[in-house]
């Protein structure tokens, strides 16, 4: 029993002292790596001091090279501004003198306009006194003017006059009745051909006329008649007795006259008269 204790008790201490041994070494190694992490640290902070100072001499050099620069380019800046404002006042000097030859010219231009003016207002002048002539010139015409109308008025007058004369002469070589008629035959003056026409469809050849009877009023003495001229049909209402129609014959136009001296119950009696000489009584293209 004895010897198994002492057996136990040696057992424990051999585990403490494998306890104590792992703790001291343990303790050893961690020692060492503290050192070594201190002299890691310390190298660091060596190298890092001296970058820290390589980098303030850069930046330090930096510095200084940039304010040599920094003056430099305002030195130079300020050289350019005085040649720029140089350049301004020589182009001030310079728009300014062009703004006086302006003026020079303006003013001149002036005068040359007032100088036209006056130019013009005493060729207007001239012109309106050449038109006021003109057209008292013009007035005179025109009093000539109305003076010859005043005269051609009255040759219308007398012409007028000399047509009435002439138509009342005509007239009075109308035959209103056979004893009429056969006195215009004897002159030999015209050539006539009677007709007695009564109503009808058809028509009737007289002389190188054709006539057709449409309507025969006694009572109010008037006529419609239907008539075949050159191959042209022409129609005569309301025709009153002893009253010449005329008629124009032929490419040449011979004028014929047609006169009823009679209108009766669907009748009518009359006669149309005829120039002897066609040649001389033409009144178209060939009349002479």
């Amino acid at each position: 029993m004895k010897g198994t204790l002492l057996g136990a008790g040696g057992a424990i201490l051999a585990l403490f002292g494998l306890q104590f041994y792992g703790m001291h070494t343990t303790n050893v190694s961690m020692e060492t790596r503290m050192n070594e992490m201190q002299s890691r640290i310390e190298s660091l902070q060596a190298d890092q001091n001296a970058r820290m100072s390589e980098l303030t001499n850069n930046v330090n050099a930096q510095l200084g090279a940039t304010s040599q620069d920094i003056i430099q380019q305002a030195q130079k800046t300020a050289t350019d501004l005085k040649k720029e404002q140089s350049r301004t006042v020589a182009d001030l000097h310079h728009v300014n003198s062009q703004l006086q030859e302006h003026a020079k010219a303006v003013d001149s231009l002036r005068e040359e306009s007032t100088a036209k003016i006056e130019e013009v207002k005493k060729d207007t002048s001239t012109q309106i006194g050449a038109v006021n002539g003109d057209v008292k010139a013009v007035n005179g015409q025109v009093d000539l003017v109305k003076t010859d109308l005043a005269a051609t008025r009255g040759d219308l007058a007398a012409n007028k006059k000399d047509i009435n004369d002439v138509r009342d002469s005509l007239g009075r070589q109308i035959a209103h009745n056979e004893d009429e008629l056969s006195v215009l035959k004897r002159r030999g003056e015209r050539t006539y051909y009677e007709f007695n026409i009564a109503k009808s469809n058809q028509m009737q050849r007289v002389g190188d006329i054709q006539v057709q009877l449409i309507k025969a009023d006694a009572k109010a003495q008037r006529y419609d008649v239907s008539l075949l001229v050159s191959d042209a049909k022409l129609a005569k209402k309301g025709q009153i007795i002893n009253e010449p129609v005329p008629l124009l014959v032929g490419q040449n136009h011979v004028r014929y006259e047609l006169v009823v001296n009679a209108v009766e119950k669907d009748r009518i009696r009359g006669y149309i008269s005829a120039p002897k000489d066609a040649v001389l009584s033409a009144e178209g293209p060939t009349a002479r």
